[in-house]
């Protein structure tokens, strides 16, 4: 009887422990995109909001984040620095000791201008071009090829589609698509998409993605951060993995004309 207690007594043991060691072994990522209207605040124009960008990222301490709207070496970057031409991506890697990675879209103002990544993991990143069969301005998509140790890696992309024209947007996205669908593993596309959930581009993107704020629920405006009417800011996740979504947060903060958002994920 003793010999049938004790055996149950480590039986009992083993499927408390075990579960829980397992748990603890699962990924956790924090991750961030955030419009930063080329470095100036909307709402003071000539005020640089770099150094509350900083701030705000230091706070939240995410391991990757997309920028959109970022300038490189530009007049208008001296404008607002009043110290000289800045080149965006460099000083927010200085000011958060994280990697940083500048994908041009266009050249603009003497210097560049297009997507930007910053990552706490090492990592190797790619620029491609995308699309405008309507013309106007030039896009393009930030990609980072993360390792995340014991041969584990995801890809972590950032954009910012076409203001100007739908069909714009849809070559985009299915640019983006092909692009994604040629690396393994996970996948995370996150940006400034321009559109809303009626549109052709963010019905093409749900059927490869999830929106991880509406799975998550209560998906919530990102733009613009005083009057938030609209949703255009997204996280999309790769089907086909078993995530977890923990929290999808769209900060109250103001330094932009579009609001921050937060993804915390495990797998």
């Amino acid at each position: 009887m003793k010999i049938t207690s004790c055996f149950f007594v480590i039986l009992l043991c083993n499927w408390i422990l075990f579960p829980m060691k397992a748990k603890s072994q699962d990924r956790v990522l924090t991750l961030m995109t955030y419009n930063i209207y080329h470095g100036e605040d909307p709402y003071y124009p000539g005020k640089s909001n770099i150094k509350e960008i900083a701030d705000l990222i230091n706070q939240i301490k995410p391991d990757l984040i997309a920028l959109q709207e970022v300038d490189s070496m530009t007049l208008r970057s001296k404008a607002v620095n009043r110290e000289g031409k800045q080149d965006l991506m460099l000083e927010l890697g200085k000011l958060t000791g994280m990697k940083s990675f500048f994908a041009k879209a266009i050249d603009f103002s003497e210097g560049g201008y297009g997507e930007g990544i910053l990552s706490r993991l090492p990592a190797t990143f790619h620029t491609y071009s995308l699309p405008t069969p309507k013309g106007g301005e030039g896009r393009s998509l930030a990609v980072a090829k993360v390792d995340l140790g014991n041969g584990e890696s995801i890809v972590f992309a950032g954009t910012h589609l076409c203001h100007e024209y739908a069909e714009n947007r849809t070559a985009q996205v299915v640019a983006i698509q092909k692009v994604l669908s040629e690396f393994d593993g996970l996948s995370v596309l996150t940006g400034d998409f321009n559109f809303t959930s009626e549109e052709n581009g963010y019905s093409l993107l749900s059927k490869g993605f999830l929106d991880a704020a509406l799975e998550y629920g209560n998906p919530q405006n990102t733009y613009s951060s005083k009057e938030p009417k609209i949703r255009i800011d997204y996280f999309w996740l790769g089907k086909g993995t078993d995530w977890e979504i923990i929290s999808v947060e769209v900060l109250g903060v103001e330094y932009s004309d579009h609001k921050p958002v937060v993804v915390r994920l495990r797998y």
